[in-house]
This record gives C-alpha cells, sequence and structure tokens, in this order.
C-alpha cells in the first residue's frame, strides 16, 4: 500500500507544495491527492484587478498537474478527523472521504468581518474568485460620482484603493484607516504613498474605525456617516474553523499551530502552511497572513515531509521578511526594505522600477504554480521503509 499524502487547498501554498512532493518522492511509493473547491488556480494577489474589470487569465489545475502524478480532486472540505486520519469533502460527485498518512493543510483564509454589524449583509470584498466577481459586478453598474469606501490601509486596502481609482477615475474613491496611512512605512515611503493617493484623488479617513456598514453608507466608531455605494472591506483575514473544530491545537486565531519543521505540535500526521499555519518567525513572533508566509512555509513543510519519510535529516528553510511589495496601480509602486524585527528601513525603491518588480513578483509567483515541479530534483526519493509502515512511525 501506498503513502497517501492528501493537500487540502491549492492556493500559492498547496500547489507549489504539492509539486515539490511530487518530484521529490518515488510514485513507487506515494500518491498524492490535492483537494480544492475550484477546478482553477486564483491568483489571489490580483483578485483587485479583477473586481474593478480587468480581464485574468485563470490557469485549470487538472493542466497545472499534469504529467506530475498529483490527483486533482475538486470538492470542498467540509471538515478533518486526525484521529481517523481522514478527510470528509463534498462536491459534484456528492458527499466522500479521503484517507491519509500525511496531511498538508493548506485552506488558506478569507475576509474578517471582525463582528461589525453589516459586513456579512452589505460589504464586498477581494479575498476570493467569486466575491470579487461579485464585487466587479456592482462596480459595473456605477455611473459617474458613485462612492467606493474601502476600509483597511494594510496592503490589500492599498492595493485596492489606488487600483480602483487608476482604473476608474469617474469614481469617487475614499479609504478609511484605523492608524495613520503608511504609518509602518520608512518617512520617503510614507509621502510616496500619500503623493500617490492625492495624484490618484483618493480621499483617506485616518484615525477612523469603521463600527457599521450600511447599504449606502458606513459608520465609523465617533458617529461620522461616510457615503458608500459600494463598501469593500479590507481589514484583515480569517482562518475557516474547520482546524479549530477538528480537535487539531490551534491558535487565538484558528491558525494551526506548528513547530520549526510547520507539523502540528498536537498531531504529527499534520502539516500546515500558508495562512491556515501559526509559525514563528526568526523574529519570535507569529508570521504575517501573507503570500511570503506562503512561500517560507510551503517550502518547509514539504521539505520537512520529504526529509521524514526518507529518513534524512530535517532541513530548516528561512523564515525572514526582507521587505514590503504594494502596488499603486498598474504603473507604481513601493517596495520597502525591513529589518530582522520588521521594521522600515529608511531605503525603499518607488515609482516605475517598483511597478516592474511587482509585475516580475506576479509573473513570476504565477508560472511558479503552472510549473509545479520546475527546478527540482530529478531523482526521486524512496521512502525509508515499507509504504505501509511509515504512517504508523510518523504517527509514533
Amino acid at each position: 500500500m501506498k503513502h497517501r499524502i492528501v493537500v487540502l487547498g491549492a492556493g500559492y501554498a498547496g500547489a507549489f507544495a504539492a509539486g515539490n512532493l511530487a518530484r521529490r518522492l518515488s510514485p513507487a511509493d506515494i500518491e498524492i491527492t490535492v483537494v480544492n473547491a475550484e477546478p482553477d488556480f486564483v491568483e489571489r494577489m490580483r483578485l483587485h484587478q479583477l473586481a474593478i474589470g480587468q480581464d485574468l487569465t485563470f490557469r485549470k489545475l487538472a493542466d497545472v498537474f499534469a504529467d506530475t502524478g498529483v490527483r486533482l480532486r475538486v470538492a470542498r472540505v467540509t471538515g478533518v478527523d486526525p484521529e481517523r486520519r481522514a478527510v470528509t469533502v463534498t462536491g459534484e460527485d456528492g458527499d466522500g472521504e479521503i484517507a491519509y498518512d500525511t496531511l498538508l493543510y493548506a485552506l488558506g483564509s478569507s475576509v474578517a468581518h471582525h463582528g461589525v454589524p453589516g459586513v456579512a449583509e452589505y460589504a464586498f470584498d477581494v479575498t476570493g474568485r467569486s466575491s470579487a466577481l461579485r464585487l466587479r459586478e456592482r462596480l459595473s453598474g456605477l455611473r459617474e460620482g458613485g462612492a467606493v469606501l474601502v476600509v483597511g490601509e494594510g496592503l490589500t486596502g492599498i492595493e485596492t484603493a489606488t487600483e480602483f481609482a487608476e482604473s476608474r477615475p469617474d469614481l469617487s474613491i475614499a479609504l478609511a484607516a484605523r492608524g495613520e496611512l503608511g504609518a509602518w512605512l520608512s518617512p520617503k515611503a510614507r509621502r510616496h504613498l500619500r503623493r500617490a493617493f492625492d495624484r490618484l484623488g483618493i480621499t483617506v479617513h485616518e484615525h477612523t474605525g469603521i463600527e457599521a456598514v450600511e447599504p449606502t453608507r458606513a459608520i465609523s466608531a465617533d458617529g461620522r456617516s461616510f457615503p458608500a455605494d459600494v463598501t469593500v472591506w479590507s481589514a484583515g483575514f480569517a482562518v475557516h474553523p474547520i482546524a479549530a473544530a477538528s480537535g487539531l491545537e490551534v491558535a487565538e486565531t484558528g491558525q494551526i499551530v506548528v513547530d520549526r519543521t510547520m507539523r502540528s505540535v498536537s498531531h504529527p500526521n499534520v502539516y500546515a502552511a500558508g495562512d491556515c499555519a501559526y509559525a514563528i518567525g526568526e523574529n519570535g513572533r507569529p508570521l504575517p497572513m501573507s503570500c511570503a508566509s506562503a512561500g517560507f512555509t510551503n517550502m518547509q513543510a514539504s521539505a520537512a515531509i520529504v526529509a521524514r519519510l526518507t529518513g534524512s535529516e530535517v532541513p530548516t528553510t528561512g523564515l525572514k521578511y526582507y521587505g514590503n511589495h504594494i502596488s499603486l496601480g498598474r504603473r507604481d509602486a513601493i517596495f520597502q526594505m525591513v529589518d530582522e524585527d520588521v521594521r522600515s528601513k529608511s531605503w525603499y525603491l518607488g515609482g516605475r522600477t517598483a511597478a516592474r518588480l511587482k509585475s516580475f513578483v506576479l509573473k513570476g509567483a504565477g508560472w511558479g504554480i503552472v510549473h509545479p515541479t520546475f527546478g527540482m530534483p530529478k531523482r526521486k526519493r524512496r521512502l525509508a521503509t515499507a509504504p505501509d509502515r511509515v504512517g504508523v512511525r510518523a504517527a509514533a
């Protein structure tokens, strides 16, 4: 019996990890199954572009994993039973169960409502393709002067507001920030950001926490009303409660608590990567939910799985950030270097050069997903013990 590796989620973390495992491990000993709710790979970092009307190409996961030996199951994960080592799913083929010996949990995250009244009913977001398409339809119906309020001053909020303002100068775009816009940036980068907002005509409401969303307005904590034909909620991310409900040890955020190798501290047959992993970086702080974290954690998780199954020493990959890259529309961007404590350094790159660099990063990430086994060792490694005993050994 082959050792069964199941990967939940085919985003930036899950898709690349699956290809990595397929390239490194011998198909004579293992079978790899990827479970994903959608049949396509969705470039989450581009969804604000999709929402404003730009056309994006979605790659079929069946084509991505063709000739890699990876099996694709298009279905939604409904539960995980780590004691029985089984995953329950539902899809076009109905309900089902998938057994595993090793599980890589990479289901990602969705928008965090934070319990704010009206967000679920009236706000839009860009954390998934369906929600971005819903927003796209709403925006396409807005006439000149239509008011769009983006809530949240993080990377997603800034990129969304600037992309919308550049693509639809006929709309009135505003951003509500709980604190100061770009407070984490260096002084020079912060000035660059403010100039971009001024150039694009974006109104900024600083120190403004939105406490309620209604169909045509948002209300702040101090009672002020902000007109909004469309409210775009980008005030953080939340993970699916499946992990917590499964009995896996999770943090207060619901993320799976993992060790330095991305293995669950409560269930050694389970690994986590991406937004759903509560991993501690080299600076002693939890990694933020981001594409960069997806890269770090999927590489570490897949390397650890390969090493343990083949009886090798487990390597460690770097968990250190070097900078934040923020698109400001298609022709402007900021790349802010950070130190080991993720504090901004004085140096930053801005303008068209930074925009070209960000475009290269996005294209590179997309290309890496489409070619998931490219650049990996060609030698397929055999398992250290008989396949039907590896799961038993790993659980010990």
